[in-house]
């Protein structure tokens, strides 16, 4: 990847920033470890960003639950196949072992997913889409955030 941000900053671009919604301790480290000579790098960990407000089930994992499948929903609906979504709910003591920053499978039984995908919906993913580039605009980039639209 420094070859990478290398190349392009070498073709002009002088500021990066790096979306990850891997919350894995490993991952976050290495993307810690990106240099480039000039430009500026800004690591952005979207999950690590509050959607309660956004979300029917704020407190679910994040392996293609609500909020991974609102988002793919908005971004690439071709690639989600809605009529296949199953929950998968944990019980508590699932819940306290598989921890976001833990670098668990899934469970054995899943069927792929943790969570509650059949809450998703392409509407949820376009707000939760808009919140995550508004906060990024916000707190990297320094724009003031857009008023709010008049009803």
């Amino acid at each position: 990847m420094n070859d990478l941000l290398g190349s392009w900053e070498q073709c002009g671009v002088d500021a990066f920033i790096i979306l990850t919604a891997h919350g894995h301790d490993p991952h976050q480290e290495a993307l810690s470890t990106l240099r480039t000579r000039r430009a500026r790098i800004f690591t952005v960990d979207i999950f690590a960003l509050d959607f309660t407000e956004y979300l029917e089930d704020p407190s679910g994992p994040t392996h293609g639950g609500e909020l991974d499948t609102s988002l793919m929903l908005h971004l690439a609906p071709e690639l989600v196949r809605m009529d296949l979504a199953q929950d998968y709910p944990l019980t508590e003591r699932q819940v306290a072992s598989y921890r976001r920053r833990a670098a668990g499978p899934v469970p054995a039984l899943s069927p792929g997913s943790v969570g509650r995908p059949t809450l998703a919906s392409a509407e949820k993913g376009a707000r939760l889409y808009k919140m995550i580039r508004d906060r990024i605009a916000t707190r990297v980039l320094g724009v003031p955030p857009a008023p709010p639209v008049a009803a």
